[in-house]
């Protein structure tokens, strides 16, 4: 079964190295101290420190085999010779709900670096597959769970 090709900005490829790296580098290291000493407290049978290390060490080599699984299989976006003015993955897009009259900034990216908190959402969203390939000024319509919903984009830009 092949794997599926991850698409990342420049930021999100960097952004993972850099956990994958944390992991390795320093968070094995600490919860591997943390085995070791919750063994020196005696019998780890009943032992809720080792319990906890133990779950920790193996949600920490679980995300580092996911990580690296995702960098195998990343593709840089490369927007360089895309239109400046079209919506595309590495886009920050300014919108106006035309029912609110409410600003919304979104930065398109690859669906792994998806954060809402941070106003970055997947290109593979609802929303993020309305804009793909709009420019500012355009008028776009997106079915939500929550009905009809329509943005003018008021800017492009990247």
């Amino acid at each position: 079964m092949s794997e599926k090709e991850v698409l990342l900005t420049k930021e999100g490829l960097k952004k993972l190295e850099d956990e994958l790296e944390y992991l390795k580098s320093v968070k094995r290291r600490e919860v591997a101290q943390r085995i070791k000493e919750a063994r020196d407290f005696g019998d780890i049978s009943e032992n809720s420190e080792y319990e906890e290390a133990k779950n920790e060490q193996a949600f920490v080599e679980g995300r580092i085999i996911t990580l690296e699984k995702t960098l195998r299989n990343a593709r840089i976006v490369d927007n360089s010779e895309a239109d400046p003015t079209t919506v595309v993955i590495g886009s920050k897009v300014k919108l106006l709900d035309l029912e609110y009259e409410a600003e919304e900034e979104y930065y398109i990216v690859g669906s792994t670096e998806a954060n809402p908190e941070e106003s970055k959402i997947s290109y593979m969203s609802p929303v993020g597959q309305a804009l793909m390939g709009h420019r500012a000024g355009e008028i776009v319509e997106i079915k939500l769970p929550m009905g009809l919903v329509k943005y003018k984009i008021v800017s492009v830009n990247r």
